[in-house]
């Protein structure tokens, strides 16, 4: 057998591998081989991940679960919440290779599984054992599934409401905001859904630059297992402000900081979106009484940053606080006070001249004294075509939309409740320059939570967040989650057979 002969066997070996992926067609009598346009299709496949919510015995968690109905999605499918310490896939146990026992994780029912889209489901887990959960939906049930993780504790260090999106498995992470001064106790979490260990890096950047450290290299997290690491064992001196990198090296994991203010509550620290010259932390409470600015430039250039408040009637310079220097490699921290002055606001990074990536992330406090509680707003990727948020309820819930460029026009959905009720929708004009706390729609003849969906319908960017409010024993709790694009859609070429690529040379 030639050269030749073998290399077209090659070749159209790779041509099958390739088009086995996508749409063949046969070549049109014009004997054109120009692929159409490619389309945007609803995702079959889509997994996330929950921290362990709490190590309290006092802690109750809430995991509500929520696809929006998606034209074009696949009919069949299904979506389940389950320990991260399930069985592997291959029965080989859970993480370490120790048997499960008797009754397998896998075996065990999940903490949630939804029946159909466009209605929430939920399900709840007390005390100190509550383990990281893993996700899988797929088919009707993959575009735009979103599970929500909402904790209350009513003592003790971090006592309030804490919650978080449960996050697709990644290979980077910022967060902006995290500490290792006396009063917090910060853990960042890494969760691996995977039957094969993750190694991960973390790096700490402080008001100095980087923080030395023997142990932050290398972590194994164990496959199908989660590692809350305490971040005072990785750094030296206390840091009231640190930028917290995680790069995995192998695998995959899932990441969020929990953190636990002994006097102030605490919260779920969400990682900031990637780097970038220009951001957006949509959503400060209008009766926020203290608001903290972290920002970080990761690269080997210092950043200088205008900064504006995106407020109700337009945007505005914060007196004292109009510009930010920013050195690369260290994390700068400025206190921007009672900065919304009773009005719903967003904050509004974009260069002064270069522009230089940098991330950044919000820390705000409600109510005075021993009422204080604390959540975080790092900065967000704009809603997109659509983004949804579960866990609402009918007085509980605020939804903060900004659009700090052009005017906007969104769409906003109440789904179903999880008990009963009907969806119900709302269109909503955003002013240029300007941030709204909406009159958001409720389902009528609501029972249970509900999720809300966000949709932009002409103009944009738009960015929001929504704002989960409960008072216990006289502390205003509360927790703020973003509304990032689904990604519930991905694009696919519509490939057309050319079988002269095996003649090329």
């Amino acid at each position: 057998m030639n050269r030749t002969t073998l290399s077209l066997i090659a070749a159209a070996t790779a041509l099958a591998a390739v088009t086995g992926f996508a749409t063949l067609k046969p070549p049109g009598t014009t004997g054109s081989s120009t692929a159409a346009a490619a389309a945007r299709l609803p995702v079959e496949r889509t997994s996330l991940l929950c921290p362990q919510p709490s190590t309290s015995d006092i802690a109750d968690t809430v995991y509500t679960s929520f696809t929006p109905v998606v034209e074009g999605a696949s009919s069949g499918g299904k979506a389940q919440l389950q320990s991260a310490t399930q069985e592997s896939a291959d029965g080989t146990g859970s993480a370490g290779g120790k048997k499960s026992g008797t009754k397998t994780a896998k075996s065990a029912k999940p903490v949630v599984q939804p029946k159909e889209p466009g209605k929430p489901a939920a399900g709840d887990i007390s005390g100190a054992d509550a383990p990281a959960l893993v996700g899988l939906a797929s088919g009707k049930f993959a575009p735009g599934w979103t599970v929500q993780e909402t904790t209350e504790v009513a003592a003790g260090a971090g006592r309030g409401l804490l919650g978080t999106n449960c996050t697709a498995p990644d290979t980077e992470f910022w967060f902006p905001g995290a500490s290792t001064a006396a009063q917090r106790t910060d853990y960042v979490h890494l969760t691996n859904p995977d039957d094969a260990a993750a190694v991960v890096d973390i790096d700490l950047y402080g008001k100095d630059g980087t923080l030395k450290s023997t142990v932050a290299d290398g972590i194994t997290v164990q496959a199908h297992a989660s590692e809350p690491i305490l971040l005072n064992t990785l750094a030296g001196d206390p840091q009231n402000d640190l930028t917290v990198h995680v790069k995995v090296r192998s695998g995959r994991v899932g990441a969020a900081v929990q953190a636990l203010d002994a006097k102030n509550g605490g919260d779920w620290l969400a990682a900031s979106t990637d780097p970038a010259d220009s951001l957006v932390m949509p959503g400060i409470p209008k009766d926020a009484t203290s608001v903290r600015l972290v920002v970080f430039a990761p690269g080997d250039t210092d950043a200088d940053l205008k900064v504006r408040l995106a407020s109700p009637s337009g945007t505005i310079t914060p007196a004292g606080n109009e510009t930010l220097h920013v050195k690369a490699g260290m994390t700068s921290a400025v206190d921007l006070g009672d900065v919304t002055r009773g009005e719903a606001g967003s904050l509004v990074l974009t260069p002064t001249g270069t522009s230089v990536p940098v991330v950044a992330a919000l820390r705000v406090v409600r109510g005075k004294g021993a009422g204080q509680e604390t959540a975080f707003i790092p900065a967000t990727a704009p809603i997109g075509a659509r983004a949804t948020v579960a866990d609402n309820t009918a007085k509980g819930s605020t939804l903060a939309v900004t659009a700090p460029g052009g005017g906007a026009t969104v769409k906003v959905t109440a789904s179903a409740g999880s008990g009963g009720g009907t969806a119900v929708s709302k269109t909503f004009t955003i002013k240029g320059g300007t941030t709204q706390n909406v009159e958001a729609p409720v389902p009528s003849g609501l029972k249970g939570t509900y999720a809300l969906t966000v949709e932009t319908v002409s103009g944009g960017p738009v960015y929001a967040s929504r704002m989960l409010s409960a008072t216990q024993e006289g502390v205003a709790g509360f927790t703020i989650q973003n509304l990032p694009d689904d990604r519930g859609t991905v694009s696919v070429p519509n490939a057309e057979q050319d079988l002269s690529v095996l003649l090329k040379q």
